[in-house]
């Protein structure tokens, strides 16, 4: 994986939801969701999609809240991946509006 410099990390985080923040080598997303089962069922289907994209992410659950952190640890950074996950997160979440 191939670490992506500052220009290309700003171009990137125009492509995703703007609830995504960078914080140091990582973006992060704080979600809210009706209840437990809501917030559950979200992560077992961007587990899905982490799995296929063979990229997890850093995350915690605590009752119907969920955050996430993404960054490529190989790296020691931002990667495409990362994006691409993110990506694929924010289409999951436009089911849960």
């Amino acid at each position: 994986m191939v670490l992506l410099n500052k220009q290309e990390v700003e171009s990137k985080l125009k492509e995703i939801s703007e609830e995504w923040v960078l914080n140091n080598n990582c973006i992060q997303r704080a979600l809210v969701f009706k209840d437990f089962v809501e917030a559950f069922s979200f992560m077992t289907s961007a587990a899905i999609l982490s799995e296929k994209l063979n990229h997890h992410p850093n995350w915690e659950n605590v009752y119907n809240k969920v955050e996430i952190t993404l960054s490529t640890h190989d790296a020691g950074g931002l990667t495409d991946l990362d994006f691409k996950l993110a990506k694929a997160i924010d289409v999951v979440l436009a089911k849960y509006k």
